[in-house]
């Protein structure tokens, strides 16, 4: 995504909840223990098993209020996802006369070379985008769209800010879920070659995407005065990144990140509410759109899991 530097030239399915969706969590006894799920024994009663008792019901719960709308996830994340790349490229165009004074004057490219760079980045970003939301070629859109992070860092000089790579991280991490997820969908299978094959490959990127999801709040944390709601919503927000990092409890996890992100996005970055010359507007526009971006990744973990490589699948085994 292109810096938000100031260029200006000088001057629906239909779904029946079950019938124990709304039932309570099990009751707790005197001593701790839960009346209508039978007797547990003395290590149940102690205030560590009461809270995996409660949280499990937590996410019982999200599954089942979820339920109408994972049939949707993946489509939805997958447009959160490029929907940066769609902003970027809009603006490239409506900016088309700026963008080429930037890069002439300030990054020193010759003239045509300047023409040819954003013409390449506006028609990669939007036709990497359509073929992602259309669920084609997405191997190759997803590669497409992370050469276009990496020529742009470069181009406009932005690769060694640290707010740029940290967001870009995240915004990679987003397009790794995108891989991981059409290899799912795939299912191809190669003659001679074990189907594992595919399965270890799946495992290994949505470790890697799921990591990298949460470099985003990580540069919230380190950035930006300090307040005592800053530093609550950072621990909370710090010890669910290191959950999904894990894979522990991973769904829970990236659907809190998901509703606390996109309540962060529409407090902080309302760009609407700034005025249009405002040299700030840009900026806050495009935190806004690469938060939407990473906000799709996470829908897209809460859909797909976190994956083989994780403490929940290894808890299926043991």
């Amino acid at each position: 995504m292109t810096s938000r530097i100031n260029i200006n030239r000088p001057a629906p399915q239909s779904y029946s909840p079950q019938p124990y969706a709304s039932a309570p969590p099990p009751q707790m006894g005197i001593n701790g223990g839960a009346r209508s799920a039978g007797s547990f024994d003395a290590s149940s009663e102690s205030p560590l098993e009461k809270v995996r008792v409660w949280a499990s019901w937590a996410e019982d719960q999200i599954d089942i209020l979820s339920q109408p709308l994972r049939p949707y996830l993946p489509a939805i994340g997958r447009f959160l996802i490029v929907v940066t790349f769609l902003e970027d490229a809009l603006r490239i165009v409506s900016q088309w006369g700026d963008q080429l004074w930037y890069l002439q004057k300030h990054r020193s490219f010759p003239w045509g070379i300047s023409h040819l760079f954003l013409l390449i980045n506006v028609v990669t970003m939007l036709a990497a985008s359509g073929a992602i939301i259309a669920r084609r070629y997405s191997e190759i859109a997803v590669g497409a769209l992370m050469g276009v992070v990496i020529i742009q860092g470069f181009g406009y000089g932005l690769i060694f800010d640290l707010n740029f790579f940290l967001r870009n991280l995240s915004v990679v991490g987003g397009l790794i879920m995108v891989f991981s997820d059409a290899i799912t969908s795939s299912k191809r299978n190669f003659a001679g070659l074990p189907s594992l094959t595919e399965n270890d490959r799946r495992k290994y990127f949505q470790l890697v995407g799921r990591v990298l999801l949460i470099f985003l709040f990580i540069g919230f944390m380190i950035q930006g005065q300090w307040s005592f709601a800053r530093v609550l919503v950072s621990i909370f927000g710090l010890v669910a990144c290191g959950m999904i990092a894990v894979g522990f409890k991973a769904k829970w996890s990236a659907a809190f990140l998901v509703i606390l992100l996109s309540v962060f996005n529409v407090v902080i970055n309302n760009w609407w509410s700034v005025h249009s010359h405002h040299p700030q507007r840009d900026f806050l526009k495009y935190d806004f759109f690469q938060t939407l971006s990473i906000v799709g990744g996470l829908l897209l973990l809460v859909n797909m899991g976190p994956g083989g490589l994780s403490v929940d699948e290894k808890k299926k085994i043991y």
